[in-house]
């Protein structure tokens, strides 16, 4: 067992959020997005608060300056080839203005976070602007 899954948790009910997430949002025909945060004392990864998030530029404006974030996000769009795609994505938000704590708090849990969440991809941003640009990152057509 690796030792990020020993340091961080997930509670069973992050846990049943997680998937249900998952499997809710594969045929949605917008975009859908939670934010998840760690807790310093406690290394539990939850859920930041309880809003899904469907519009991205809400999302932006909602994410802390200071501080990282994971966010997983559901993202439709139409391929270059015309083809539906419903992409499920791990954001990794880290801002360039997080202290160095922070930073590795975040980073020690991403690849056990992706794990958990069942991701696909994990793509990191480190501003809330760098939402604007997601569909390109993702691979929709311009």
């Amino acid at each position: 067992m690796a030792s990020e899954s020993r340091l961080y948790t997930f509670s069973p009910e992050t846990r049943d959020k997680l998937r249900r997430f998952r499997l809710g949002t594969s045929r949605a025909k917008d975009p859908q997005a939670v934010v998840y945060q760690i807790d310093k004392h406690t290394l539990e990864i939850a859920q930041a608060d309880e809003t899904t998030y469907t519009n991205v530029q809400e999302l932006g404006d909602e994410l802390p300056d200071h501080s990282p974030r994971f966010i997983l996000l559901s993202y439709p769009l139409t391929l270059p080839s015309g083809r539906l795609s419903v992409p499920y994505v791990l954001l990794y938000y880290l801002p360039v203005t997080c202290n160095a704590e922070l930073r590795m708090l975040y980073a020690g849990a991403k690849e056990l976070m992706r794990n958990t969440a069942e991701v696909g991809k994990v793509i990191e941003i480190a501003e809330a602007e760098d939402l604007e640009t997601i569909e390109e990152k993702l691979g929709g057509a311009a």
